[in-house]
């Protein structure tokens, strides 16, 4: 459009430049008056060019910005994402971090731990240490039945376990509860002979003694507990089996 006003003022210039020598020679006008012409002329095309210059800048300034709104909004819409993206990338290394911390906890507890058992250090798996603390559940509860067959279990599966000791007095103790008494015996024996310095092993010989009296056999018993004193005379056991005899006398 600009191109063609300017064109249509090109031809304008033209033929006022033409019609001027005509006009002179026609004694119209003079040589000053053509020049006047022509020059008014040239001010109205310059005026014409200035307000289609203006035109053109303000449709270029207009262009401009609402190139520059666009690329705003695409700045705006990617620094949205970036910020989306960074979110979630911390949500994940979060995720991440909670993960490897959860599990490396569940290993740790899958481990072995040191732990004193009967004034022992000795290495307890976390199944061992439930498998015996249900046991010993039991046998508290009074489910001497019950608690009798998990110590059994217990002993069958972690047969070098720090609690084999303790699971089986209380094997001993469980069996004693339900009146089995030479099962009891049998039970305790084994703590004596195999934990013989083992801290129970001389309360195993003092309930040893009881299933001998129970059973009626007092010169069993009253041996059961000499040798106990004879073992561990130190023991707090070593007490009651002095009462014991005296009252076997």
């Amino acid at each position: 459009m600009r191109t063609l006003i300017k064109t249509a003022l090109a031809a304008a210039i033209t033929a006022a430049a033409c019609a001027a020598p005509l006009q002179v020679q026609a004694g119209l006008f003079d040589d000053d008056e053509a020049r006047r012409a022509i020059l008014d002329i040239r001010a109205r095309i310059d005026a014409v060019n200035a307000r289609v210059d203006s035109k053109a800048d303000k449709t270029t300034s207009l262009d401009l910005a609402s190139q520059n709104e666009q690329l705003r909004s695409e700045i705006a819409r990617l620094r949205g994402q970036i910020e989306v993206l960074g979110n979630e990338l911390a949500n994940e290394q979060r995720r991440q971090k909670d993960f490897y911390a959860d599990l490396d906890g569940r290993l740790r507890k899958l481990e072995p731990q040191r732990m004193t058992v009967d004034g022992k250090e000795v290495d307890v798996q976390q199944s061992e240490q439930q498998s015996y603390d249900a046991a010993l559940a039991q046998f508290k509860s009074g489910d001497y039945k019950g608690a009798a067959q998990s110590f059994s279990a217990f002993l069958r599966s972690y047969p070098r376990s720090g609690y084999a000791a303790s699971a089986q007095y209380w094997l001993g103790n469980a069996l004693y509860a339900q009146r089995d008494y030479r099962g009891a015996i049998a039970a305790q024996q084994t703590v004596v002979t195999s934990y013989s310095d083992n801290p129970k092993a001389p309360d195993a010989m003092l309930n040893i003694a009881s299933c001998y009296t129970e059973l009626k056999d007092k010169a069993a018993a009253k041996k059961t507990l000499e040798t106990l004193l004879a073992q561990y005379p130190d023991s707090n056991a070593a007490q009651t089996a002095r009462q014991r005899l005296l009252a076997l006398k």
